[in-house]
């Protein structure tokens, strides 16, 4: 009875393998970071920036959970 959550982790048909929905939302945040940082190079906003990588990491983190929020609901 306890281990019924556990069982129907959320998962994504992709070619025919199954991959975890956690996974996908991941390399979607990946895609979108370097959509933001093409942007930011051309804006010449990325030399301004203090901290590029924890600025970048926070904007991977923020864009994957907000896929997460808007495919999983």
């Amino acid at each position: 009875m306890a281990m019924t959550a556990c069982s129907a982790s959320p998962s994504r048909n992709i070619l025919g393998s199954y991959f975890p929905t956690w996974m996908v939302c991941a390399l979607l945040g990946i895609i979108f970071v370097i959509v933001i940082r093409a942007v930011l190079l051309k804006t010449g906003i990325d030399a301004a920036l203090p901290a590029p990588v924890v600025v970048y990491l926070c904007m991977w983190t923020a864009a994957t959970l907000a896929v997460w929020l808007v495919w999983l609901g």
